[in-house]
């Protein structure tokens, strides 16, 4: 039975996977690695079923890069991806530009015919689709992972699920982003957050280590709304880390 379930984290577009199949894929490229590939990436932490939250977490963050990955200034992410609509079998080939600066992102999603941009400024956020928001990424997400053994957060349990162990990191004002990972890698899989009333999710196919820090190659993203799913599939073309990014870059567009 194939399991569906909803994607996230500052989007443009959802897609609906299987769980199972994307485990199957993790496990597949964690045998094609090399050797010493696997050394360097294996988690310094043995998760058994005894493990708690808080040393999943730890496992997690420690794979993604340690303290490389909490000093991460910025990512950008090129590639192309294939938007699909609500109630469409069919995608629509685009290209994606991805910015992340910690608390600041930007986002756009460009074919042909249309595109959809997403902005979050650190304080406001804009979204080019009506009725939608972008969770600000500063407190959902995946750099919430380097946020676990800070004050104010707390890591809880979470039912695992298609072999998957799960945990959620709450902040003091209730934001929370639930991750689950493989036990046998601590690589994320899967995370999932629920923002004004919308549940949005990201799903990671693949990752690639580019200077000591884990960076997706490829994955799925999406968001359900009242209208539908939308969802994409990206595959990333580059990644640049911290680059010098503009301020203007994240200047949100005056109301029309």
């Amino acid at each position: 039975m194939k399991v569906k379930f909803f994607f996230v984290t500052s989007l443009s577009a959802m897609l609906l996977l299987t769980a199972t199949a994307a485990h199957a894929q993790q496990a597949k490229d964690s045998k094609n690695n090399s050797a010493a590939s696997k050394v360097k990436n294996s988690s310094p932490i043995k998760i058994t079923e005894a493990s708690t939250p808080v040393e999943l977490a730890r496992a997690a963050y420690a794979v993604q890069g340690g303290e490389k990955f909490r000093d991460l200034k910025t990512l950008i992410l090129t590639g192309t991806v294939d938007v699909y609509v609500p109630n469409s079998t069919q995608a629509t080939q685009s290209n994606f530009v991805f910015i992340n600066a910690r608390e600041r992102l930007w986002k756009e999603v460009r074919s042909p015919i249309n595109f959809v941009r997403q902005i979050y400024d650190g304080e406001r956020s804009y979204f080019s689709l009506r009725g939608l928001s972008v969770p600000p990424p500063g407190k959902f997400g995946m750099f919430v992972l380097t946020k676990y053994d800070q004050p104010g957060y707390t890591v809880a349990a979470l039912p695992d699920k298609d072999k998957l162990r799960g945990f959620r990191i709450a902040d003091a004002a209730g934001n929370t982003t639930d991750f689950y990972i493989d036990p046998a890698t601590a690589r994320v899989v899967r995370h999932v957050v629920d923002y004004n009333k919308l549940n949005y999710g990201t799903e990671y196919k693949k990752w690639k280590v580019m200077d000591g820090l884990l960076v997706p190659e490829q994955f799925t993203e999406g968001i359900e709304t009242p209208q539908g799913t939308f969802y994409g599939e990206y595959s990333v073309k580059e990644v640049k880390i911290n680059q010098p990014v503009n301020d203007d870059v994240f200047a949100i567009p005056p109301a029309k």
